[in-house]
């Protein structure tokens, strides 16, 4: 596993992004060689003299060693590509982002989202739709995500919480500097019962142009997006866009044609978006009445090839570790950890002396060479 102070560091650095950060990985490995790396070779690998010279400034003013120790001492998390607990629905989108910075817990069943966006000005009409709507969703076990912006987005993050559900907020600032400030106590809660997310480093400014970008981790992050209200340039339009891009369904609430934050949900409408008539619509279009089920399969699903090549080995009769990891041809620190997330799943059950048995047949949709 490449140490994640790399992908810190280079992530600091201004004009290394998706495609870039990909670049430096295919070229040298691990970001540690391009870290240390000399402007030749980094050339090699496709960067440009200006992004060169960031690089080489970086690497003489940035103690990765402190920065990692900062963002250790303040409980953020991070995940990069590597990462297999790094969300499966955003590794779909273009250029998903090489590091996501966490305050609270990303979760497996976080992968049953739906996104509730719009405007700052919301109207009474705009809140009792967002309320109702996060409410349901959130006892009905999806988790709502948003951007933790005023209006429509606080107001789904509120609803979602006080249903009892989860809820993720996506920043346009480092996780340690909460934007609008008086959002913090909100952001608090939120990371007991879900997290902030953003792909900033900590310590970035909220500034407007990292607005837009976020979004696309907002749609990236959810099966669905729900436009609630929005104006003719609202920035829940280009999380529309985004939705749009990355396959995503796209839901519209209607409004009156004389309101200035029904212009821009009406006018998705007339473009091709699903106009959001009650609850029951998003519903039948997400199965969301089958969540549970889904989530129950997902847990005794093989999340990755490691789990499914384990199945493959392991039956009925009791297998010593030892031998598995012999037949599995894996190391014994991958197999001993993949074992003991397994048997948290209910997949496998130790059955004394370190021997293991599969619980039940589990299939997978990961094909494995025996």
């Amino acid at each position: 596993m490449d140490d994640k102070r790399y992908w810190i560091g280079f992530n600091l650095i201004k004009g290394i992004g998706a495609v870039r950060m990909q670049g430096l990985v295919a070229y040298f490995g691990e970001l540690e060689f391009a870290w240390r790396a000399s402007p030749a070779e980094l050339a090699a690998a496709g960067l440009g003299l200006k992004v060169i010279e960031r690089v080489v400034q970086a690497r003489d003013s940035v103690d990765l060693e402190k920065v990692w120790e900062k963002i250790e001492k303040q409980g953020i998390k991070i995940l990069t590509w590597q990462d297999e607990a790094y969300p499966q629905r955003l590794k779909e989108i273009d250029q998903p982002p090489p590091v996501l910075y966490i305050r609270g817990e990303y979760l497996p069943d976080d992968l049953f989202a739906v996104a509730i966006v719009g405007t700052r000005r919301v109207t009474p009409y705009g809140r009792q739709i967002t309320e109702e709507l996060s409410s349901y969703l959130a006892a009905n076990g999806m988790t709502v995500i948003s951007g933790l912006a005023r209006g429509v987005d606080a107001i789904a993050h509120q609803a979602s919480l006080k249903a009892g559900g989860r809820t993720i907020g996506i920043l346009g600032s480092g996780v340690d500097k909460i934007y609008p400030p008086e959002h913090r106590g909100l952001a608090e809660h939120m990371m007991e019962r879900g997290a902030i997310i953003s792909d900033y480093a900590p310590g970035t400014p909220p500034e407007a142009s990292n607005f837009p970008p976020r979004n696309r981790i907002i749609s990236g992050l959810s099966l669905a997006v729900v436009v609630v209200e929005a104006g003719e340039t609202s920035g829940a339009l280009i999380t529309a866009e985004f939705a749009a891009e990355q396959g995503r369904e796209i839901f519209a609430v209607p409004g009156s044609i004389l309101a200035p934050q029904s212009k821009g949900t009406n006018k998705l409408i007339q473009k091709g978006a699903q106009p959001l008539l009650s609850v029951t619509d998003l519903m039948q279009a997400l199965d969301i009445t089958r969540v549970g089920e889904h989530k129950a399969a997902r847990r005794i699903m093989p999340a990755d090839a490691t789990e499914a090549k384990l199945l493959t080995v392991l039956s009925s009769e009791p297998l010593h570790v030892d031998e598995i990891r012999n037949q599995a041809e894996l190391p014994i620190e991958k197999v001993s950890a993949a074992l003991a997330l397994m048997e948290l799943k209910g997949m496998v059950r130790q059955v004394g002396g370190m021997n293991y048995v599969a619980v039940r047949e589990v299939q997978s949709e990961y094909r494995v060479e025996k």
